[in-house]
């Protein structure tokens, strides 16, 4: 499989990130996480078209009261990226992480999702109540082979039209409430300098199944069922702004696990609400941690 490595250099002086990059390999590709603190483990999983960075304002605070992994998928942020849409899968991603879990030996996870990682986590504590004991759950969704919304079908008509000239920060600079600085949207792009390092980004909206025949509809299926017999701990936690997953859908999702309480709704934040409300999430994540 042929891969792009973003140099290392995209990565130096970033603002407000300062972590220590690990890697592990998986069939000759260099997956990169942070990993800090100690404790049992917070898995924090990020979406499209992010990376660890989205996470930078959540990882000290949590690193006080728990271990705090950090992984980039396949395609993003430092690891390695498979230049080929066709590379990537719903099963590709999962797997990925799958594997990654096992490797570090994770136990007593809670694990954090928003965007893709709901997709991605969601399944994880699905199929592995050995690794999974608590859930944290962002602004995210499980894709039922239906119609989806009109907001997100202009969203993946827009990555199809500009292609390559997608330039992820700016996708979040829009998707935000606040304006966020030129250093922190740069911070974004590090990891995409050129178009075969964005074929990641540019898969991502091709796995929502939007029709029951879809290859990733079955699976995801099969996680949203699973979730109606989830009865450990779960903290849904969406914000007030996102034009995509909306406090409708916050509701519905908590509805749907046993384990939830009611929805919590940030105010004042879109999509991205780690950017936003960092801080706040790895409070509320925290005191969650203590009451589990």
């Amino acid at each position: 499989m042929d891969f792009y490595r973003t140099p290392d250099e995209r990565f130096e002086e970033l603002p407000g990130y300062e972590f220590i990059p690990h890697y592990l390999d998986q069939a000759g590709l260099r997956m990169h996480y942070v990993d800090e603190g100690a404790g049992n483990p917070v898995l924090l999983l990020h979406g499209e078209p992010t990376w660890a960075y989205l996470y930078r304002k959540m990882i000290p605070p949590l690193a006080e009261a728990a271990r705090v992994v950090a992984p980039d998928y396949f395609g993003f942020g430092r690891s390695d990226k498979p230049t080929r849409i066709e590379d990537y899968s719903y099963d590709f991603h999962y797997s990925s992480i799958e594997r990654f879990v096992d490797e570090l030996d994770l136990h007593d996870v809670t694990v954090v999702v928003q965007d893709w990682g709901g997709p991605i986590g969601l399944r994880l504590a699905v199929a592995r109540p050995d690794r999974v004991a608590r859930l944290v759950i962002l602004n995210t969704g499980i894709g039922a082979g239906r119609a989806p919304s009109e907001e997100w079908l202009r969203f993946r008509a827009f990555v199809r039209k500009v292609g390559t000239d997608l330039v992820p920060g700016q996708l979040i600079r829009i998707s935000c409430v606040a304006e966020l600085a030129d250093d922190v949207v740069a911070a974004y792009n590090a990891p995409f300098p050129t178009p075969e390092s964005k074929a990641g980004a540019l898969a991502f909206p091709e796995l929502v199944p939007t029709e029951i025949d879809h290859p990733s509809a079955a699976k995801m299926l099969e996680v949203r069922a699973g979730l109606e017999h989830w009865e450990r701990p779960a903290l849904v936690l969406f914000s007030d702004s996102d034009p995509i997953f909306s406090i409708v859908a916050a509701e519905h999702m908590a509805s749907r696990i046993p384990g939830a309480g009611p929805a919590e709704i940030i105010a004042g934040a879109g999509h991205f609400l780690q950017e936003e409300r960092g801080e706040e999430i790895a409070e509320r994540t925290v005191r969650f941690l203590g009451e589990s």
